[in-house]
């Protein structure tokens, strides 16, 4: 039973899913360190359009990578709540700085509660730990745009650093699970013929 799950586990194609939702992250940090201009306008645009991206990356590769249960329809709301959240940033960019840190600070935190109550329910999972691990730094991101007094150019650069690493700790995350995957195999091949008489 316990060979069997973690074999399960290690098969899992769920190492794409982080990869995917690296790119948007990292072409923010691109973006964001050069660029000039950190106005609330250029804030607005790069986190829709980082918003937008990663809910519809994670949105379709949840579907395909994770069975129904609890955990999808968390990361689904996820994925939802970030198309929202990008919709409202690229429609909306005249609002201004006060706009930009509420609506960061809004989908930052529920989607740090919905990846944390994701990673703590399912703590035996491959994912969990990476999964708790990026709800912590978007929710340390929450608090950050919402209680400190910050212009333009200090928000638009924290997002970006915010960006930076987000996307290394995905690609890392995702390829640490597709070494698992590799490795799983390998393991239980050579388990085996040592079982048997």
């Amino acid at each position: 039973m316990t060979t069997q799950h973690a074999t399960l586990e290690a098969q899992s194609p769920y190492w794409g899913v982080p990869i995917a939702r690296a790119i948007p992250a990292i072409v923010v940090a691109l973006v964001v360190t050069f660029t000039p201009n950190h106005s609330s306008v250029i804030g607005l645009l790069v986190f829709g359009a980082f918003a937008l991206a990663s809910g519809v990356l994670t949105g379709i590769l949840t579907l395909r990578a994770v069975p129904a249960g609890t955990n999808r329809s968390l990361l689904l709301t996820q994925a939802a709540t970030s198309v929202v959240a990008g919709g409202l940033a690229l429609g909306l960019q005249g609002f201004g700085l006060g706009f930009l840190l509420y609506l960061v600070s809004v989908w930052a935190a529920i989607t740090a509660i919905l990846e944390l109550v994701t990673g703590l329910r399912s703590r035996s999972e491959a994912p969990a730990k990476d999964w708790i691990a990026m709800g912590g730094l978007t929710g340390v991101l929450a608090l950050v745009f919402l209680l400190l007094p910050l212009t333009d150019l200090v928000a638009v650069g924290l997002f970006g650093a915010y960006g930076a690493v987000l996307g290394i700790y995905l690609v890392i995350a995702g390829l640490s699970l597709r070494w698992g995957t590799q490795a799983a195999p390998s393991m239980k091949d050579n388990v085996i013929p040592q079982v048997q008489p």
